[in-house]
């Protein structure tokens, strides 16, 4: 697999209940055969973290719709 697959930033959304969190600039391997994007060990979880995190920040700031976004550089 890792022979078809390029390290690249990608983007990710994540929609609950009429909010989307939109995590852009996260390094990950892509397939360049079917998109599929891996994480190194431990990426997954620690991007599942932040979408709560920002999930939980937005519900707390009363904000129901729309879009936050984070962007790592």
């Amino acid at each position: 697999m890792w022979r078809l697959a390029k390290k690249t930033a990608i983007t990710q959304e994540f929609e609950n209940e009429g909010l989307v969190v939109r995590i852009s600039g996260v390094r990950a391997w892509l397939c360049t055969r079917c998109g599929e994007i891996y994480f190194e060990p431990g990426g997954a979880e620690r991007m599942a973290e932040a979408v709560r995190s920002l999930f939980a920040l937005a519900r707390s700031e009363k904000q129901h719709k729309g879009t936050v976004i984070a962007e790592l550089r």
